[in-house]
């Protein structure tokens, strides 16, 4: 385990205060305020994660026991209290005066819009999860959900938890391959997908792709494949085993009595790329993972009663977890669902989709920010000033570090400068924000992402796990449990352990597998990179040793690496290093494999994993003991000098014909 970085903190210094109207009415305002926060929680941990237990959630049965940390690093908290998910995000607001508010503005891709309220939403919910109880599917059954952005979509994850039913939703641009692991993995018993999803006008599919994954084989647990009719599209339909998502709700009752679990029952399985080639299923408790969703609503987004709130993630994603299907609905926020892309019909879409339903709190990638950048530097007519941003009050980032020029372009041409930005540091395995300006009261550093939350133990340590002084980089670890955090990797505890709470580090403490840099002066941390081999593109993780797999496992391919370098659109890019079977190719011959190999990744793993550039070489730069040395490529992939002592390598010349993307 090595350090990223041995800079000597950030050079940034320009700081923009919390807006002196906004953080009058924030919920956390002011540095007093969240330093009370935080004096609360160290004084009392367990006391402090309770009161906001209690105060946050309804509980069927109240807890008495908030953590146990006697199977340590197998957490628990509030393990005794009983609950339901979806009875938090839908009765409660029934009872408290918003059924007749909107829940979801569901923005299509063709730019038509929807309105559900909290009632409709409700009874949408429990027709479905009615649905699923007379097909069998039960408290602990896990259901895979492959589905596109849609109000279904998020039914469907709210129908599960409504009956107990565990879900693992699956992002609708991964392959055939990638769903049938998971599928296998997660023991599932029914799939819910819809005929097609629609992408920037185009019809794309879905239902087909879970016909080829059941195909493949190993899926035998599955009984059910229930599809949501979104295109109308032509699919084919295996008798017994699939049936209409209509068809299944049509006579339902539109009540459903919630199925009342345990705070520690797995509300979900979500499948995130680790650094070898297995899919690691980072498993989500009910009750302290509901808690932090709602809790950092309320802090890091400030929500409140009027707001029009919109988060531009994928429900495949954690993100679309936290802070599109739980998140807000536990806050009983109106919020918008996009189903369409940013570019489409022009790049002013998100600009345009923000001033038709007058967003305030505006949640995206800083992949989406530079790519829109880019489009406004080359058509005037798309940038934001050509549209009413009025009703935006504060703007959020999330998925990777954003740098501090894009930080800027946001704050002044998207805010106005009167926005504060929330730059969220988070994880697939923490549930919710852990790193985070709150909006009213952190003074804000472009490109930082600040403060830790209160009752976030967050520090930066040394290999050895001792901490290291503000101003030299590290390894960013947690030293307390918190309610969110992932309880085990489905399937494999000793993985968990190894991968989250290493030896190393005294097995206590989260590893977040990130590099980080505290400033001397503020003691604000800044995010520095991944310490493992796992690339982060457009906020999308995925291992090297996946990506590595899919392309051995072309017939033409003996060896491949996979590196991943800067990138301005994406923060990251994929580079592969490619040993083929045959003579190495020149030219254009090089190119058309290039493009061959490309598409074979986006079949094997999905669209995201295609490498942005394939190199070819009669062999990949290794040790005598056969080790490749990654760290060459690396530099490399950047088109810098290597400086490095080569002496040990067995074939020093291959670095030359490495030089030259195809």
């Amino acid at each position: 385990m090595t350090s990223t970085t041995t800079q000597q903190g950030p050079q940034e210094s320009r700081i923009f205060p919390s807006p002196a109207a906004f953080a009058a009415q924030a919920t956390v305002s002011g540095m007093d305020a969240y330093n009370a926060l935080c004096a609360e929680a160290a004084a009392d941990y367990e006391g402090f994660w309770g009161r906001l237990a209690k105060e946050n959630l309804v509980w069927q049965k109240p807890f008495t026991k908030v953590l146990n940390e006697d199977n340590a690093p197998f957490y628990k908290w509030f393990e005794d209290g009983h609950l339901n998910v979806s009875y938090n995000c839908l009765d409660r607001n029934l009872q408290n005066g918003n059924a007749d508010k909107t829940a979801i503005i569901f923005e299509a891709d063709d730019g038509k819009s929807v309105h559900v309220t909290y009632k409709e939403l409700h009874e949408k919910v429990c027709k479905f999860a009615n649905g699923l109880k007379s097909r069998g599917i039960k408290k602990g059954d896990r259901v895979i959900i492959y589905m596109s952005m849609s109000v279904e979509g998020v039914a469907a994850m709210q129908a599960c938890a409504r009956i107990g039913a565990t879900h693992s939703v699956v992002f609708g641009g991964f392959s055939a391959k990638s769903l049938q692991e998971r599928i296998i993995d997660a023991g599932a018993v029914a799939v819910i997908t819809a005929d097609e999803q629609m992408r920037g006008g185009k019809q794309l599919p879905l239902k087909a792709i879970v016909d080829e994954a059941l195909a493949l084989g190993g899926c035998d647990t599955i009984k059910d494949v229930i599809v949501y009719k979104r295109t109308g599209g032509n699919i084919n339909f295996v008798a017994g085993r699939d049936l209409w998502l209509h068809d299944l709700v049509d006579n339902q009752s539109a009540e459903c009595e919630p199925e009342w679990v345990d705070a520690e029952h797995p509300l979900f399985i979500l499948y995130t790329s680790g650094s070898t080639g297995t899919p690691k299923g980072v498993q989500h408790s009910s009750g302290g993972y509901l808690l932090w969703a709602a809790l950092t609503m309320k802090w890091s987004f400030d929500i409140k009663p009027n707001d029009v709130y919109w988060c531009t993630a994928d429900i495949g994603w954690v993100t679309g977890h936290s802070y599109i299907a739980y998140g807000p609905t536990a806050v009983g926020a109106t919020q918008v669902v996009f189903e369409g892309i940013p570019t489409f019909p022009n790049a002013g879409r998100f600009w345009g989709t923000i001033a038709k339903h007058k967003v305030s709190i505006f949640y995206t990638a800083p992949t989406a920010i530079r790519s829109l950048i880019k489009a406004s530097d080359l058509d005037a007519s798309v940038h934001p000033k050509n549209y009413d941003l009025s009703s935006v009050r504060l703007l959020g980032t999330v998925g990777e570090p954003i740098n501090p020029e894009a930080w800027m372009w946001y704050y002044t041409q998207v805010g106005r400068e009167v926005c504060p930005i929330v730059d969220t540091f988070w994880q697939t395995e923490t549930g919710g924000h852990m790193i985070t300006p709150l909006p009213g009261a952190t003074p804000m550093v472009p490109g930082s992402c600040t403060l830790p939350l209160p009752g976030i133990m967050a520090a930066i340590v040394d290999e050895s796990g001792a901490d290291v002084p503000n101003g030299q980089g590290g390894i960013l670890v947690v030293k307390r449990p918190w309610p969110s955090m992932i309880r085990t990797i489905w399937n494999n505890p000793d993985r968990f352990k190894s991968s989250y709470f290493p030896e190393e580090l005294g097995g206590k403490m989260y590893l977040a597998g990130d590099g980080a840099i505290r400033n001397k002066d503020t003691g604000y941390f800044t995010i520095t990179g991944r310490i493992d081999d796992v690339l982060n593109v457009s906020g999308h993780r995925m291992g090297t040793m996946e990506i590595e797999s899919a392309l051995v496992a072309n017939p033409l391919v003996a060896e491949a690496a996979v590196v991943g370098k800067p990138d301005e659109t994406t923060g990251e890019s994929i580079c592969a290093f490619v040993v083929l079977k045959q003579a190495r190719p020149t030219g254009d011959d090089a190119k058309k494999l290039a493009l061959e190999l490309r598409n074979w990744v986006a079949k094997e793993i999905g669209p995201i994993a295609k490498p942005k550039e394939i190199r070819f070489g009669d062999n990949l730069p290794k040790t005598r003991s056969g080790k490749i040395m990654r760290r060459l490529l690396r530099v490399l992939a950047k088109g810098e000098t290597i400086t490095q002592d080569v002496s040990t390598l067995e074939n020093p010349a291959i670095l030359e014909q490495l030089k030259e993307a195809s």
